[in-house]
C-alpha cells in the first residue's frame, strides 16, 4: 500500500501481531470492538442455529475448534488498539448454550478503554452521555443504548484529524 494511505480499522482481526506479521503498525487508528465471550457465543449460537440450521452440537464444536485462535490472536490484539468498545450484558449470560435471546443494547453497558487518555475531554463526554461514569482513569462506562452517540463523539475528532493530515500531505 502507498506510504500515505490512511487506514482505519474496527473489529476483531485488523490489529493482529504475530511472529510473521504486524498489521497493527500499519493502521492509523485502531478501534477494538471487544468480545465478551459468553455474549459472543450466545450471538454465534443464535445465528448459526436460526439462520444456518446448525445443531447446538455443531456450533459447540466450531467454538471449541476456534479457541486457540481466540486465545493467541483475537485477545492479544486488543492491547494494540487505540480505543476499545466492549459491550457487557447486564442480564444472565452464564450458559450461552441455553440462552433463548441475545441481550439487547438496553440490557448492556459499554466499557470504553482509551490506550492514551490524554487529550480527551471526559467531563464533556460524561455530560453528553447520561448515566455514564469513569471506572478508571482511562475508561468510561456508558449505557449500551448510547454506543452510537459515544462513537460519534469520540471518533469524529480522530477521523477529522486523519482527513486533515491526508489533505496536508497531498
Amino acid at each position: 500500500m502507498p506510504e500515505d494511505s490512511d487506514l482505519f480499522y474496527e473489529g476483531l482481526h485488523g490489529a493482529v501481531v504475530t511472529d510473521k506479521i504486524d498489521i497493527a503498525t500499519h493502521i492509523d487508528l485502531k478501534i477494538g470492538v471487544v468480545p465478551v465471550i459468553n455474549l459472543e457465543w450466545i450471538q454465534k449460537i443464535h445465528r448459526d442455529r436460526t439462520a444456518r440450521g446448525h445443531s447446538r452440537e455443531a456450533v459447540t464444536d466450531t467454538i471449541l475448534r476456534r479457541m486457540p485462535d481466540y486465545v493467541h490472536f483475537i485477545c492479544p490484539q486488543f492491547t494494540q488498539t487505540d480505543i476499545n468498545f466492549q459491550r457487557v450484558p447486564t442480564v444472565d449470560t452464564s450458559n450461552p448454550f441455553i440462552a433463548r435471546y441475545i441481550p439487547t443494547p438496553d440490557e448492556s453497558m459499554v466499557v470504553i478503554r482509551f490506550r492514551n487518555p490524554r487529550g480527551f475531554d471526559f467531563p464533556y463526554l460524561l455530560s453528553m452521555l447520561s448515566q455514564s461514569f469513569m471506572s478508571r482513569a482511562n475508561s468510561i462506562v456508558i449505557p449500551g443504548g448510547k454506543l452510537d452517540l459515544a462513537m460519534q463523539l469520540i471518533l469524529t475528532p480522530f477521523i477529522l484529524q486523519l482527513v486533515e493530515r491526508k489533505r496536508r500531505a497531498s
